[in-house]
Order: C-alpha cells, then structure tokens, then sequence
C-alpha cells in the first residue's frame, strides 16, 4: 500500500490523500485549499498524478475543503465513481454549483474592475471549473449507506460510518488485499464531530486498523462546554440587538442549521427575546432544506425541537433569504436583527457586504464561531486587526469580535484523544492530518503518550510505502 498526501498536511484545508494498492489508484476527497493568496496557488497548481488513472473517489463529506476539487479532477480526464454517503451526495449538488458560481462571478468582478481601471485588492484567479464540469461531476456520484460494506473495485472494499460533523460526513472503513490476499485496513477519520453537539450523532467508534489517517483541526486545544457557549451567545445578542446588529459569518452546511436549533431553543426557554433572524444564504436555505429531509439522521434532541416545525416557512422569526433585492434591504436595518451568512471564513459570499455595512459600527457584534484558516478574512477579524479592505475601502473594524469555539462543528483534542483511544491494538501507522503544525504537533505527542500509536505528521506530497 502507498500512501501520497497532497494535501491537508500540516494544512486544514485541501483534503486530497492518493492511495495505491491491488492493481489501483483511488483518491479520498479531492478538496479545496482556502484562506488567501497560498490557497489559490494551491489550487491552481496542476495535480501531481494524473487524473485519467485514477479508478475512483471516497469522499468523506462535502465540504468544499474536502470535495471542491473534484469537477477540476473530472476537467482533467477523470471518469470513475464517486463513492459518498446520500447526505453527502444531496449536498454536493448545491455546494459544487454554488463554488463554481463564485469562482466565475469573482472572475467576472475582476474583469469589470480593470476594465474601469481600478485596481485590485489581490489577483484573482481564473475559475477552476465551470457549471458544466460540476454537472458531469455530479452524474459520477454513487451514495452508500452507513454500515454497508461495498467493492469500490476488485480486492477493495469500502464501508462508511457516522463522522457527527455534518449531515452525511463519513468516518471512512478500506479494505485492501495484500499480495498475499490478506486484508489490510485502512481507516480514514475525515472530519470528526464534537460528542455531545445537538442535531447530529456521536461519531461511530472504530476498533482496528492496520492505518489510520486522523484529523487535528483542534488537536491543541479544547471547546468551552455547550453551557458555557450559549450563556456567552445569548449575553452577546441581548446587549447587541437593542441598539445594533449581530452578524455571524457561518457555513452554510452544518453551522447555520445547529445556531438555528440553538436560536430556536432559546427562545422557547425564554433566555432571549423574539429577535429576527435572517438567514442570507441561498446554499444555506437549500443546504437547510436538505437536512430536515435526512431527518432520520438526526439526534433524539433534534427530534424533538423540530419535528412539529418541519416545514421551513413555519420557523417562526426566522427569516430565509434567497433574492439579491432582499439581501440588499437588510442593509436598512440598524438594529435588531441576528443575520447568518456564508461564507464562515469571510472570503466570500453575501456576509461581505453585512460586514462592510456592520464591521464600522460599535454597536453591532460580529460572532466567529468557526475555524478559520490562515490567510482568511476571518482570521485576521479573530487576531484582532484593526482595519480591514473590502470592496476598495478601508473599513475600520469599530464593531466588537466575539469567538465561540464551543460551536465548533470538529472535534477537540479530548474528544479525538478518546476516538483513537478506542482502537485495540493501536495501528501499526497513525497519520496526523488536517491541522496547522502546531495543532497536529500537539495532538501527535499525546497519541503517543497516551494511546501507544506510532505517529507521522506527513509534509505535503509525501509518500509512503506501508
């Protein structure tokens, strides 16, 4: 077995690890680098395998860190299938479409700017893809239940379970004969959920593995506790909305649906007032439509909260906005509103025009309650910049910045520490992934010492034979 990491080593973002093995090549994830000026050149940079040998993708989940890519892979020849969870397979849909569309709209700003000779606040790439490549991407996608075990190809074998980071994200199982015949497993983390986190489940415990590729987002630090989290939120919008707004960068799969279930609840407990919340976002408002169909996937508290409010026109105060008019109106509002927008790093989306509208106000509160990768906008709000750029101007950030790590859709490292904990014997080879150095440094020195794992944190395009 041969393992290549191109990417998410000593990164967060840009999940791509090639493993050859049996008479193939397959691919888990093929995703985007985000955050900055480092990230596009990523992404621009031709793939260093060719895309037309590749046998088939295993995609973990669909965030675009993780799938964004893939329509670029189908540019280049590739023509096998795509294996994912059906939650993942109903998301991609909206998620690849809505990347393409921003790539192509960026580059279309880009050109107008020049052409009225104004100058650009950074190089803006050239789409990566069109509306077209994602079409043929997504006739390649073949959902697989949790808990199926699947032939992806002869002498492989796959099997998904429940990662609890968004809907349908998959802790990945592989089975790869030897030459012997024998098999050897493979176990992809992906991206594991915080235990305990409201409308998704636990992730699925794993007890063995020949490899094993884990995560390390939060792999140096650990989440304030869900009470402590909300007491935070909900003193941040009643001091806010009485006089300004509450603008919240979010992803628009996962975060907005789990601060909806949060608002909601806190208004039924009466621990805030019936302020109104819109949420601007039309891959959020589709991505939101798609999680309450998979709603046997939810929690038994989940079940609860929203089973009498299925149907999305009946969430009280609870605003859905989809048209560019009414994005623009909720610039006239001054005060007392909750909005959530994409994107949760700030790099693009409908939240750039809230922040330009809001960051200049003292009054009004911006609440970070995501990851947010170097180079972001969001990041340089979170490391406490005085003054940022946007659409030309100077904007000087007077609103206050808050940041909500109990929010975080991943796990922390108490939680990924009792995850591979669970493995018995530990692995032969532990993979520390999806992390800054740091994080990954962090996390590695602990599976060590306190889990008896044999740990390598891979640099990117690294390869190893095992």
């Amino acid at each position: 077995m041969h393992i290549s990491f191109h990417g998410a080593a000593q990164a967060v973002t840009g999940s791509c690890f090639l493993i050859e093995g049996q008479g193939c090549q397959f691919l888990v994830d093929c995703g985007m680098a985000q955050g900055g000026r480092e990230a596009d050149e990523h992404n621009e940079q031709a793939f260093a395998f060719d895309a037309t040998q590749i046998d088939f993708v295993v995609l973990t989940h669909a965030h675009i860190d993780h799938s964004g890519l893939l329509p670029k892979l189908v540019a280049r020849g590739f023509q096998g299938p795509i294996y994912c969870t059906p939650g993942t397979k109903d998301l991609l849909a909206v998620l690849l479409k809505d990347s393409a569309h921003i790539q192509m709209m960026d580059a279309e700003r880009a050109a107008r700017r020049q052409r009225e000779g104004k100058k650009l606040e950074r190089d803006v790439p050239a789409p990566l893809y069109s509306l077209a490549h994602v079409a043929s991407t997504l006739a390649l996608v073949q959902a697989q239940p949790y808990g199926r075990r699947f032939e992806a190809h002869p002498g492989v074998q796959v099997q998904f379970q429940d990662a609890g980071h968004i809907l349908g994200s998959a802790i990945v199982e592989l089975w790869l004969a030897d030459e012997h015949g024998k098999p050897r497993k493979l176990v992809c983390s992906g991206d594991l959920g915080q235990p305990g986190r409201v409308i998704l489940r636990d992730p699925t415990p794993i007890k063995e593995a020949d490899v094993l590729l884990i995560e390390s987002t939060y792999g140096d630090r650990l989440h304030k506790d869900s009470s402590s989290t909300l007491d935070e939120l909900v003193d941040i919008v009643t001091r806010t909305v009485s006089r300004g707004n509450v603008i919240i960068p979010a992803f628009a799969v996962g975060r907005t649906q789990e601060l909806l279930y949060h608002f909601l609840q806190l208004m039924q407990q009466g621990r805030l007032p019936a302020v109104e919340i819109f949420v601007d976002s039309p891959m959020a408002v589709a991505a939101t439509e798609i999680t309450m169909r998979h709603f046997a996937v939810f929690d038994d508290e989940a079940h609860q909260l929203f089973g009498p409010m299925r149907r999305l026109p009946d969430l009280e105060h609870v605003h859905f906005i989809e048209d560019v008019q009414d994005s623009i109106k909720l610039n006239r509002i001054k005060s007392g509103a909750i909005v959530i927008s994409a994107s949760g790093m700030c790099d693009a989306g409908r939240v750039l025009h809230h922040l330009r509208n809001n960051l200049g106000r003292a009054e009004c509160a911006v609440v970070i309650c995501g990851f947010q990768a170097h180079g972001s906008l969001g990041r340089r709000l979170v490391d406490g910049v005085k003054q940022v750029r946007m659409f030309g101007e100077f904007i000087d950030v007077k609103a206050s910045i808050h940041t909500l790590g109990g929010f975080s859709a991943h796990a922390d490292q108490q939680a990924l520490l009792d995850w591979a904990g669970g493995f018995h014997p530990a692995p032969a080879h532990t993979f520390v992934v999806h992390g800054e150095i740091h994080a990954a440094q962090a996390l590695a020195q602990l599976l060590r010492s306190k889990c008896s794992h044999n740990v390598t944190i891979p640099s990117k395009a690294q390869r190893f034979v095992l």
